[in-house]
């Protein structure tokens, strides 16, 4: 045969080939539901105002990407073979690492100690979680925080070999270290280590732990408060029977199902909420068995362990809200707020919804002459919300506290910075936020900050009314 002959046979199957997807686009419908996200949508070429959208063929091209057909069985493909022959994933937020584990990429800089908070921000997070346990005692209720490790983080074994930690310590080890007087912290991350399981207690191809991981550590909780643990029945079985979202997301044509542990325990609570899953933002229970009641503020981790802290508990609230709705808090409570490793940095921002603590009047304080911003609005669960940056002369020292005095009252705020309330990108140390009955508004607030090493810095402002009130000092 002609090579020329060859050659345009070759070109021509090769174009042909390619074609296929773009030609079946129209008649083979795209399924994102394994890949945990959604896929967009057909741009127009008006824009809603009824003008020419010169994104039109970026917002195409995107669309067309996540739409061609059999885009789920050329997305597999791939990564199976990246996996197989490179270790590598053609998915950012998924790292390939050994024996098939599968970690979620966004735990990475937590795991490599990179883009650490500072020792400040970490001050800020304690003292933050300090305000919440004062909240809840002073209401007569016990107060527990605790953090589920990341995968890698109990796991670093099966973790790529040219992904090497550096020598500083992580976001939790600090944080641990800084709340190791702390009643209230329970170090989960110590906890599980310590119990040298042969079991795994994380999913292999998944993101979060296991059932038996999830068990051990709600069995951990009951011991901190002294109630015993849900039961297991007969013990533990196996079965391959979970859909793990990290697989779900590299190989989203295969039914790719990871090993899960499960217990014949017979539960016996109900659910009092409208109940579709899981991952409900918020979730209601009552157990005749029960005693106590709980309000846990928990996140994708908290999913495993709801039954058993459901269980053992009269009635029982799951929150995934943010932020933390804490201003139903009652007496004779059991609060459990739970956050996963990667997102501690969370807790700097966006303070809970509660009154904040009454604290004592600081004494006299020095004037900043520096600028900052100062907010106030109405209507949140019959609260006044404040909060603002301060100029940086206020701040000295390792570490502060933030008083707002109103009259001849202070509470105490939340060293928060409200991101989206202040229609601000870039984070800031020096923020602070925090709720007050709305009968305690006053005319002027003076907002005090008392440095670490004995400096008191406090800003006086004067509100003129309204929902929102912005003022520049």
């Amino acid at each position: 045969m002609n090579k020329n002959i060859f050659y345009r046979i070759y070109a021509a199957a090769f174009i042909g080939i390619c074609l296929v997807p773009a030609v079946l686009t129209p008649f083979v419908k795209s399924d994102s539901s394994k890949e945990k996200r959604e896929l967009g949508k057909l741009p127009s070429v008006k824009t809603e105002k009824g003008e020419l959208n010169f994104e039109f063929f970026d917002e195409f091209e995107t669309y067309f990407s996540e739409h061609f057909a059999f885009r789920p069985q050329l997305v597999t493909a791939d990564g199976r073979l990246k996996a197989a022959l490179t270790a590598t994933s053609p998915n950012s937020d998924v790292i390939v690492g050994k024996d098939g584990w599968l970690y979620y990429g966004e735990a990475v800089n937590d795991f490599l100690r990179t883009d650490t908070l500072s020792s400040a921000e970490i001050k800020n997070i304690a003292n933050n979680l300090r305000i919440i346990e004062k909240y809840c005692l002073q209401r007569g209720a016990e107060f527990i925080f605790f953090s589920a490790p990341n995968k890698n983080t109990l796991y670093p074994e099966y973790m790529p070999y040219n992904y090497v930690p550096s020598d500083r310590k992580s976001n939790l080890e600090m944080l641990t270290a800084e709340l190791a007087d702390d009643n209230f912290f329970f170090d989960m991350k110590s906890a599980l280590l310590n119990l040298e399981s042969p079991t795994p207690l994380y999913h292999k191809t998944d993101t979060h732990w296991n059932n038996f991981g999830a068990y051990a550590a709600h069995t951990m909780l009951m011991n901190k408060i002294g109630k015993a643990p849900c039961g297991t029945g007969n013990g533990w079985y196996t079965a391959h029977d979970r859909l793990g979202d990290l697989a779900a997301m590299i190989y989203p044509a295969e039914d790719a199902k990871d090993m899960q542990l499960h217990n014949d325990y017979e539960f016996t609570y109900e659910y009092t909420s409208r109940f579709r899953g899981l991952d409900d933002i918020f979730i209601t229970t009552s157990c005749g068995n029960g005693d106590g009641e709980l309000l846990m503020y928990r996140d994708s981790y908290g999913e495993a362990i709801l039954p058993y802290m459901a269980e053992v508990f009269e009635s029982a609230e799951f929150s995934r809200a943010v932020p933390y709705r804490l201003s139903s808090v009652k007496k004779n409570d059991t609060v459990i707020i739970e956050l996963v490793e990667r997102n501690l940095r969370n807790l700097l921002n966006e303070a809970p919804i509660m009154e904040a603590p009454l604290t004592d009047v600081p004494d006299k304080a020095e004037r900043s002459d520096g600028r900052g911003a100062v907010l106030e609005s109405y209507g949140t669960s019959g609260m006044m919300h404040i909060f603002g940056v301060l100029p940086e002369d206020c701040f000295s020292g390792d570490s502060h506290r933030i008083v707002v005095q109103l009259e001849n009252e202070a509470f105490e705020a939340f060293n928060c910075f409200e991101p989206e309330l202040l229609d601000e990108e870039e984070y800031s140390s020096r923020g602070f936020s925090l709720y007050i009955p709305e009968d305690k508004k006053s005319s002027t607030y003076k907002v005090t900050v008392l440095n670490s090493d004995g400096r008191a810095v406090s800003v006086q402002f004067t509100s003129i009314g309204g929902f929102v009130n912005y003022e520049t000092f």
